[in-house]
C-alpha cells in the first residue's frame, strides 16, 4: 500500500499550480546529519555527482564541505533514486538540508511511490521530518515524512489550490 494516493494528491504535483520546483528540507540538521545522507547516498546504489560551480569532484566529507570558505561556489550534490528522477541537494547552510526535485518528472503513482521512498529513507537515517511545500512557499508544507508514523503524510488539503 503506497503511502499517498496519486489520484488525492496530484494537485500537488501539478507545475502550473505550485510551480515546477518544490522546496524540500530537513531542519534543525548538523554536520552528522550531512554525513549521514552523503554516506547513505554512496551507500543506496543511487547515481550521483557532486559539484563545486562547474568542477565535479569526488565527494568530500562533511566536515570538510562545511568548513570551505564563505565565499566559495555553493556546493551541489546531485542524485538520481531512479532513472529520469533527479533530486538536487545544495548545502547553503548547515543547519537544514534544502533540496529540489522537479515535478515534471514525478508524475503518476509509479513516480510518486519513488519520491516518498526517497524521503522516507532519509527521513529514517536521520530520525528527522522530511518537507515539501510548494516553489516560493516555503513555510506551508503540503506532505512530508513523520517520523512517528514512519511515513509519508498529507500535511495540507490536496483539494485545495
Amino acid at each position: 500500500m503506497p503511502d499517498l494516493v496519486w489520484d488525492e494528491v496530484k494537485n500537488f504535483f501539478d507545475p502550473n499550480l505550485t510551480g515546477s520546483l518544490p522546496d524540500l528540507r530537513v531542519e534543525d540538521a548538523s554536520v552528522e546529519d550531512w554525513q549521514a545522507l552523503f554516506d547513505l547516498v554512496q551507500t543506496q546504489g543511487w547515481r550521483w555527482e557532486y559539484s563545486e560551480g562547474d568542477v565535479v569532484l569526488p565527494l568530500p566529507p562533511a566536515a570538510a564541505v562545511v568548513a570551505r570558505p564563505a565565499d566559495a561556489e555553493t556546493p551541489t550534490l546531485r542524485v538520481w533514486p531512479a532513472v529520469d528522477v533527479l533530486v538536487i541537494f545544495r548545502l547553503y547552510a548547515v543547519a537544514e538540508i534544502d533540496f529540489d526535485v522537479n515535478l515534471r518528472e514525478l508524475q503518476g503513482q509509479e513516480r510518486l511511490d519513488i519520491l516518498c521512498g526517497f524521503l522516507a529513507v532519509i527521513g529514517r537515517r536521520l530520525g528527522k521530518p522530511v518537507l515539501m511545500a510548494p516553489e516560493s512557499d516555503y513555510h506551508h508544507p503540503v506532505l512530508g515524512f513523520d517520523v512517528e508514523a514512519d511515513g509519508v503524510v498529507l500535511l495540507a488539503d490536496p483539494r485545495l489550490p
